[in-house]
């Protein structure tokens, strides 16, 4: 087991009705609020208007337009340069975790004095930031109880993912109802999105009984209660489990103690989304069963025999090699039958920049330090087997 310092400052508000509390959350932050949104979705569920009259007695600025695969310009930028104009005291981010992420990347811009992306690509350290508080409406990237942020910069074909203990949201409200209007892709593509991000954590070198038991059951239940949500999109229960599964997500709850893996899956999406800005989740899932398939040998088989035997319940007397191929078509079938595409031509991918894009995450994402290592030529061949 390996040694960890760990702390999650963030104060999570779970249930029905609770952003009725907002303004007395907001109180001790300041009077200025930067409110940050998306296309307009808040506005279509009643969220907007139910912000605007709890903080009626705030002074409130507003950044709206914020997309998916958050961009560094123009939405960081111009929530930075709103911040300072206007003296912001703290950000309220309402929406998914794009708008959250991007408003991680203000935050921390807001108190600095240069160029932000000097922060996003760690060249330099924040020293402060503007509390965040957040409104989540979208299960999947569990950006509401973690440090990090993915940020895009489509002039440089760039999707930085960052962390930095500043950067926790100081209170995250999360209203299961508010995800019942999800669509049935962001549904499916959030339940792929967080269940990589276990998985991520769950193929490592050293693990525990604990942790892989922790891990097992999220994605059991992501699988079952995601189900449930596209069959009712109304099932109360059904969308608050899901989103618990996707807050303990990334913050490191899963895996305290557990080895790294460096995210492989998560370095070869993220070219995937910054070349042609498909959704997230979508190409995890494409990507994911290619990568299990890729880094199967000996030295990795007894990881996909525990998976395979405890999320999918194959039998365990099979042959070892047997089960992994198994549970790596039960991971592909999963995705299939929740109406993601799994190939990379049914979302506009081809083969013209495959080898572009291998050398940018061999370059960038240091894959060859994963769990199992990943050369320019693996991810090549990984990317040519999700066409």
């Amino acid at each position: 087991m390996q040694n960890f310092d760990y702390q999650t400052p963030t104060r999570l508000i779970f249930g029905k009705d609770v952003v009725e509390k907002l303004p007395e959350v907001m109180k001790p932050f300041g009077k200025k609020i930067l409110l940050t949104y998306g296309g307009g979705s808040i506005k279509k569920i009643g969220l907007y208007d139910k912000v605007k009259d709890l903080l009626k007695d705030f002074e409130i600025y507003e950044l709206s337009g914020i997309q998916p695969n958050p961009k560094y310009d123009p939405s960081v930028l111009d929530g930075v340069k709103m911040c300072k104009e206007h003296d912001v005291d703290v950000i309220l981010s309402v929406g998914g975790g794009s708008v959250l992420d991007c408003s991680k990347a203000i935050a921390a811009g807001a108190k600095y004095d240069g160029d932000p992306w000097d922060l996003i690509t760690e060249k330099v350290k924040a020293q402060s930031a503007l509390p965040i508080v957040d409104i989540i409406t979208l299960a999947a990237t569990g950006s509401e109880y973690d440090c990090g942020g993915v940020i895009s910069r489509t002039d440089t074909n760039d999707k930085i993912g960052y962390m930095d203990p500043l950067l926790f949201p100081a209170v995250s409200f999360l209203d299961p109802t508010y995800t019942f209007t999800v669509s049935k892709k962001q549904t499916a593509a959030g339940c792929a999105d967080a269940m990589n991000h276990i998985m991520e954590q769950y193929f490592c070198e050293d693990s525990t009984l604990l942790n892989d038991g922790f891990m097992e059951a999220a994605l059991k239940s992501l699988m079952v209660n995601a189900r449930k949500c596209l069959d009712n999109p109304e099932d109360y229960n059904a969308r608050a489990e899901m989103m618990l599964d996707c807050t303990y997500g990334c913050n490191g709850i899963y895996s305290l103690g557990n080895s790294g893996s460096s995210w492989p899956c998560h370095g070869m999406e993220h070219a995937l989304s910054a070349y042609y800005d498909i959704t997230h989740g979508i190409g995890l899932a494409i990507i994911t069963p290619r990568w299990m398939r890729h880094i199967l040998n000996e030295k990795t088989v007894g990881r996909f025999v525990k998976y395979g035997v405890n999320v999918f319940g194959i039998d365990a007397n099979k042959d070892p090699m047997a089960i992994a191929n198994e549970a790596i078509d039960a991971t592909y079938k999963f995705f299939e039958s929740i109406d993601i595409p799994m190939h990379l031509r049914d979302v506009g991918i081809d083969e013209s920049r495959i080898d572009e894009m291998a050398k940018h995450v061999a370059d960038n994402e240091g894959l060859e330090e994963a769990w199992a290592p990943l050369t320019q030529e693996d991810i090549a061949a990984i990317f040519r087997a999700s066409l």
